[in-house]
């Protein structure tokens, strides 16, 4: 056996391989997440509902800082940031990249300084 740091063990390097995960399945653990992801349907809003966001859709500016839950691929995601646009012809929110339209807000807030 051959030693490669001259002292008569292993080198560092090779030890710690040993004890590196070995994956035998290849995108084993992601195809598990995947599965374990629960998706559910788009929740209908009250008509209500519609108009409290229609009211705080218009009162929003772009810079504001707010917090925003939407429906996205069969689930639902929270993102808090700023308004980096908001277009009524489009019917577009954007929080920092992420774009979001009207018809995907489920609840819009305004976040205060204190």
């Amino acid at each position: 056996m051959a030693y490669r740091n001259g002292r008569g063990g292993m080198s560092r390097q090779d030890r710690a391989k040993q004890f590196m995960p070995f994956a035998a399945l290849k995108g084993y653990e992601e195809a598990l997440r995947k599965k374990e992801k629960i998706t559910v349907p788009k929740a209908e809003l009250s008509e209500e509902r519609g108009e409290e966001l229609d009211r705080a859709l218009r009162q929003i500016r772009k810079n504001d800082m707010v917090t925003v839950i939407y429906f996205c691929e069969g689930e639902y995601l929270k993102v808090t940031g700023m308004v980096s646009r908001i277009d009524g012809t489009a019917r577009l929110l954007k929080v920092v990249d992420t774009k979001i339209p009207f018809e995907d807000l489920y609840e819009v807030s305004v976040q205060s300084y204190v």
